[in-house]
This record gives C-alpha cells, sequence and structure tokens, in this order.
C-alpha cells in the first residue's frame, strides 16, 4: 500500500502543502524499502529522515500557528510531540526486530494513517485559520 497525494490533503497553504507531500514521499519510500525486503540499514535511513523532516515540519507549521494566534495551537502542538514520540519508537522497533509483514502493517496503522487523518483533520483547520489570518 502506498498514499497518494490528492485533493483530500490539500490544505491550500503552499508551504504546507509542499511539505506534507515531502512527508508522504518519505513514508511511502519507507513503506517501499520494507516490502522490497531491503536491509535494516536503508530502511532506518529512510524512518531516519522522516523522524527529522517531521520534526522540521512540525517546527515551521507551530512557527506559523504561533504567529498567527492560532486558538488551538497547544493541542495541535501535542498532537505533533506525540506523533514524534510514535515515530521514534517505531524506528527503535524496526531497528532491533527487522522489516517483517507486522512491522510494515504498524508502519501504515502509527504512520501513513496518522499522517492522512491529522491533515484532513487538524491542519485544514490550521490552513484556513492562516488564511483568514493573512499568513
Amino acid at each position: 500500500m502506498s498514499y497518494r497525494w490528492n485533493s483530500s490533503l490539500e490544505t491550500g497553504h503552499p508551504v504546507i502543502d509542499s511539505q506534507h507531500k515531502e512527508l508522504i514521499n518519505a513514508i511511502n519510500n519507507l513503506l517501499s524499502a520494507c516490502l522490497q525486503g531491503q536491509g535494516a540499514g536503508e530502511v532506518g535511513t529512510t524512518i531516519d529522515f522522516l523522524i527529522a523532516y517531521t520534526k522540521r515540519h512540525f517546527g515551521e507549521e507551530e512557527a506559523l500557528q504561533q504567529k498567527s494566534n492560532y486558538p488551538d495551537y497547544t493541542n495541535h502542538r501535542t498532537y505533533h510531540a506525540t506523533f514524534v514520540q510514535t515515530i521514534t519508537e517505531l524506528s527503535a522497533e524496526l531497528k532491533q526486530a527487522g522489516a517483517s509483514p507486522v512491522m510494515i502493517n504498524k508502519i501504515i496503522r502509527s504512520v501513513g494513517d496518522w499522517l492522512v487523518n491529522h491533515i484532513q483533520q487538524q491542519d485544514i483547520k490550521v490552513a484556513t485559520h492562516l488564511k483568514k489570518a493573512g499568513a
């Protein structure tokens, strides 16, 4: 399974959408590496990139929220922190256990599905607020 960028994932904010596309690509690269049975090193490199890029994206998105006085900033930041913790734990598990079908399913549920749901349910609200605030 891979994730395809489509209009349901567009927030309308060019920077946020561009970064979301990068995250979707990174998740797809990770899933592809797992499905192809590539060594733990390559899978590890891909998930390490995903962790670093997620932290960068969340930091930039949160800065926009703070600058525009987004009313649900605290909750949104908590969602991000929980996701970073989850992906960091998955990375450790992946490095220890290797890329198995169980691990692939866990990545899909914990990373890909979370990101898609978060974009559609939370980031759309952020982008709407940013547009109204002129940010």
